[in-house]
């Protein structure tokens, strides 16, 4: 078996599971490498609140780092909650030598509240950690700290990183999450180059304990693995956002990401595409279903948890046709990455609707409309004539951006099941249904077509 790249975690227990050691070790994992470990304090935590803290003597601190070094190779490490100034000193003189990359979590403050670095142990960590590090992680209010700067705008975070960087590190990364904006920026630094903005979309949960833990943890796996710093970075925060938008809640308090997230995108893959394979021929078999079917090919969405690109996405390689003498038939076969309309469409809505799962794109026309309201189904409608100028009707520009904008403009999101393109010059108009299962969609489906081919017969 190929040897896997060793990542050595130098932090604090959480007896909670979700921080610290604990997420240090499962990031490490889930990222392909093998995580070794050196405990600094233990915490009497949950995900309420930190109880009490108890720490090792640095010297015992000192016999786990050097026993792991006389006989494993590591790759990469990091360090987190390091308690106190002796501790610090026991860790410093142990990596003093190293010859690989270590990235320092400056942790101070526990997401519960609990205080994870002692007051004298501040001038120890900058004097003796931030020199040895290759890349400094805090977040903003570690880095007001240990700058003495409150940071309130980009200059601000531009002149704390300069001021971090002549405290000895090779590159500083200041986490954005702190900050009120829509996204999150980290800002990557280094000395003599312009600073270097890394953005993932915020994610809208307070399952965020361990998440500094978990990043710097990320990034020490990808060096480890041999990625540069950049993409180290880039990697460990795809990773991080992910997990967030899995997280859950263990307690009163709030929960941590769930690192396991990858492994139940991966593992629903299979699912996904058998549940395609069913509904395609299912919908086959509806009578009237070529009545929805819009002039060339249509297809169905159909997302894995957590789905956040076309590669997350599966439908029919070849889509649904409308056959001359009646009927449908299905072309292709189910597989993931097509980037269909119908897709684009699921992957906009559920920036707003993450319970939606399945779209499938149908035939607009007066005729659909009045069985969407006879049936009562609430329609969000995209704005064709006031779409801006970036977005065209090449591709599926219009669906990413036309899907957002209906469903964050509706006064109630939360009951919208269908996403209407009123068409244009050369362009069709179409509805694209929205569902959480396949089974619901394939309800909702009969019923339109159902009550469409009956509305047909009765003219």
């Amino acid at each position: 078996m190929e040897r896997l790249p060793c990542v050595l975690t130098i932090a604090g227990s959480d007896s909670g599971g979700g921080a610290g050691i604990q997420a240090d070790l499962k990031a490490i994992t889930m990222l392909g490498g093998f995580g070794a470990s050196v405990i600094t304090a233990l915490t009497a935590q949950n995900t309420a609140a930190v109880t009490g803290i108890h720490a090792p003597s640095a010297r015992f601190v000192a016999l786990q780092l050097k026993t792991v070094l006389d006989d494993i190779r590591v790759d990469a490490a990091k360090t987190g909650m390091l308690f106190s100034a002796p501790i610090i000193e026991a860790v410093a003189d142990g990596l003093k030598n190293k010859t690989f990359p270590l990235v320092v979590d400056p942790v101070c403050v526990a997401t519960a509240g609990g205080k994870l670095l002692q007051d004298d142990a501040v001038e120890a960590m900058v004097d003796r950690m931030f020199p040895l590090a290759d890349l400094l992680t805090p977040n903003i209010p570690e880095a007001e700290l240990f700058t003495g700067m409150k940071l309130k705008s980009r200059e601000d975070v531009f002149l704390a990183g300069r001021r971090l960087l002549d405290m000895g590190p090779k590159s500083v990364l200041i986490k954005g999450g702190h900050a009120d904006s829509l996204a999150v920026t980290d800002w990557f630094m280094r000395p003599g180059a312009e600073p270097i903005p890394f953005m993932q979309r915020r994610v809208d949960t307070d399952c965020t304990h361990g998440t500094g833990c978990t990043l710097s943890a990320s990034i020490a796996t990808g060096l480890a693995r041999g990625l540069d710093m950049e993409a180290a970075i880039l990697r460990a925060q795809e990773y991080l956002n992910l997990a967030l938008r899995a997280g859950y809640r263990l307690g009163e308090g709030g929960g941590p990401p769930n690192h396991l997230a990858p492994r139940i995108k991966e593992r629903a893959r299979e699912t996904v595409l058998a549940a395609v394979d069913d509904l395609g021929r299912r919908l086959a078999a509806v009578p009237g279903f070529e009545a929805l079917l819009p002039r060339g090919r249509t297809n169905v969405a159909v997302a894995v948890p957590f789905a956040d690109s076309f590669r997350d996405v599966a439908g029919f390689s070849g889509g649904f046709i409308a056959l001359a003498r009646g009927g449908v038939d299905v072309i292709g076969y189910p597989d993931f990455g097509a980037p269909e309309r119908a897709s684009a469409l699921l992957l906009s809505a559920r920036m707003v609707l993450p319970e939606v799962q399945c779209a499938m794109t149908l035939r607009g026309g007066e005729g659909v409309r009045d069985v969407l309201a006879e049936l009562g189904m609430e329609v969000a409608w995209m704005d064709w004539e006031g779409r801006p100028e970036y977005v065209d009707g090449e591709g599926h520009g219009f669906e990413e951006w036309g899907g957002l904008e209906a469903l964050k403009s509706h006064p109630v999101p939360g009951d919208v099941r269908v996403l209407g393109d009123p068409g244009g010059t050369g362009r069709e108009p179409a509805i694209h249904v929205l569902a959480e299962n396949v089974d619901e969609l394939l309800v909702v489906l009969r019923k339109i077509t159902d009550k469409l081919v009956g509305n047909v017969d009765e003219m």
